[in-house]
């Protein structure tokens, strides 16, 4: 009977220890449940999952843009700025946030459709990371740390005590890494875990707006404003931090070989060795806040006054100048698979911005008509088909005053194309001269493309071709007719084809039928003379 037993019993054993691996401490069961926690709590194998597309933040897109004709195909109006970037999941839908009054986050199809919003009751100037379970993540400035499931319901919220500007990281393990510029907390390193509670923190000496690359080991690499990029091990500790000599702004970058490269407003790109020494720096005109990318042959392109390609070991190959009072400020380039490399610029002034396309020899192979008239800042990414998504910033009439508003726009190639419908047009019909009056004209384009307006006041003054605007987009012009009377306002919209919508008709009277003084008559008939005068008798 014993025997008996001793035989099930071992047999018992062996069946056990042919499923289960015999261990000493935790040690195998540790490593089975961190293999899984990286199948469904690691970054997204989409083709842009995260800013500068992925944790060593190379900026490489998977995604040809050879046939991309570069044509606007949409435009997305919303009532926020927007200086963060896009990012895309398996299935195209495009994330965004926005900063503003209406404190969005957005979700859009890949033709441009509202999918959902999400309000986060703070502004938004990061660009979001999406894990592999579709969770998308991103900081605000009121000081809270969002996940976001991807119906657009929130997931959990944690309170990090400070503003975030810096766009997450997400390492293999599923931990959400970010910095944050300031408030209760000061400035800290953080690490998430992807349940939302805190893994660490750690304190650092001034702003951070940079955001973290994590390397192949773990370590995750970030700067500060302190002067300093910091290399923190996985479990919070310091591994070493390398002094520049002035803040850092941008993110670091990470080569195939595991150096590091890094931008300061020093003026110096800075190149490091894994274990924190310098490599070599190279000196650019003008300081960097943006951020390294680097492409398949290990080219290191970065932007200051200039867009620089540099040799991995640290020599100049050519610079490309964006133009006239033309900079970048927190736009990341990006590098499509032919080579290409796409950046957001903005004007000197901060009276608009354009996105630039640069060929891999340095020469220029495109760039965007004018897209606001505010700034770019965003950085841009590449869908699957090869379309450009970019953000921006702009100022526009409403119906009293102005607001500042964004777009995101696709950049790809049309196949075909109907036109506008014809605009609609709405205001006072009736009113009297010299005083201003303003329109709400809108129009529909089937393509969904943006369109510019042709306005004929009537008078024998028109507006000429307007700066474009969404498809749908409410937009307000303003008029003062001079002279009392009946006028025809005309407008016709047109799409970026060049292709024209039939004219939208509003009739307006400047009433005649008043009893005028022989002087108010003698004012109708000189209407350029004694402007006061007349405002007075109007």
């Amino acid at each position: 009977m014993i025997n008996k037993s001793l035989a099930v019993g071992i047999v018992f054993l062996f069946i056990v220890s042919s499923t289960i691996p015999m261990v000493l401490g935790n040690d195998v069961e540790s490593e089975i449940q961190t293999q899984a926690t990286a199948l469904s709590d690691g970054p997204m194998d989409s083709v842009w999952p995260m800013k500068s597309h992925d944790n060593r933040h190379t900026g490489r897109s998977p995604c040809n843009t050879a046939e991309n004709q570069l044509v606007e195909k949409w435009r997305f109006y919303l009532d926020d700025c927007v200086s963060g970037g896009p990012v895309i999941d398996k299935d195209g839908i495009i994330y965004f946030g926005s900063e503003g009054l209406g404190q969005n986050f957005f979700a859009l199809y890949p033709n441009g459709d509202l999918k959902w919003k999400f309000s986060t009751n703070g502004f938004i100037t990061s660009t979001p990371a999406i894990a592999e379970d579709g969770t998308i993540y991103i900081g605000d400035w009121t000081w809270y740390f969002h996940a976001i499931n991807p119906d657009g319901t929130e997931k959990w919220t944690y309170y990090v005590d400070a503003t975030v500007t810096s766009s997450p990281a997400i390492a293999d393990d599923g931990a959400i890494y970010f910095g944050t510029m300031g408030g209760g907390s000061k400035y800290r390193i953080w690490a998430i875990n992807p349940n939302g509670t805190k893994k660490w923190d750690y304190t650092v000496g001034d702003v951070i707006t940079s955001d973290p690359a994590i390397g192949d080991d773990g370590t995750v690499y970030i700067g500060s404003q302190d002067s300093y990029l910091y290399a923190m091990y996985p479990n919070g500790t310091l591994r070493w931090r390398f002094k520049t000599e002035r803040r850092i702004m941008g993110h670091p970058s990470i080569a195939d070989d595991g150096t590091i490269y890094v931008g300061s407003y020093d003026n110096y790109l800075y190149a490091l060795y894994p274990n924190g020494t310098l490599n070599w720096k190279f000196l650019m005109y003008g300081a960097t806040s943006g951020s390294p990318s680097i492409g398949t042959d290990g080219t290191i392109y970065v932007c200051s006054g200039d867009l620089y390609a540099i040799n991995p070991n640290g020599t100049l190959i050519w610079s490309f100048d964006f133009g006239p009072d033309r900079w970048v400020g927190g736009s990341c380039p990006v590098i499509s698979a032919d080579g290409t490399i796409f950046v957001g610029v903005r004007y000197s002034d901060l009276n608009g911005g354009e996105l630039i396309a640069v060929n891999s020899d340095g020469t220029e192979r495109w760039r965007s008509d004018q897209l606001c008239n505010r700034w770019v800042d965003s950085s841009p990414c590449i869908g699957e088909d090869g379309t450009v998504y970019i953000g921006c910033s702009t100022e526009k009439n409403v119906s009293q005053g102005t607001k500042s508003v964004g777009y995101l726009h696709a950049f790809g190639s049309v196949f075909s194309n109907e036109p506008p419908d014809t605009p609609t047009i709405t205001g006072k019909i009736n009113g009297k001269p010299w005083e201003d009056y303003r329109y709400s004209i809108t129009a529909i384009d089937p393509d969904r493309n943006p369109v510019s307006f042709y306005i004929d006041w009537g008078d024998g003054t028109n507006s000429g071709w307007t700066f474009e605007r969404a498809s749908g987009e409410k937009c307000y012009y303003e008029h003062t007719w001079l002279i009392r009377g009946s006028y025809t306002i005309r407008v016709k919209a047109k799409d970026v084809f060049g292709e024209e919508s039939d004219w939208g008709t509003l009739e307006v009277s400047m009433p005649k039928n008043m009893i005028m003084s022989p002087f108010e008559r003698f004012l109708e008939n000189h209407p350029n003379m004694f402007p006061i005068l007349r405002k007075i008798f109007d």
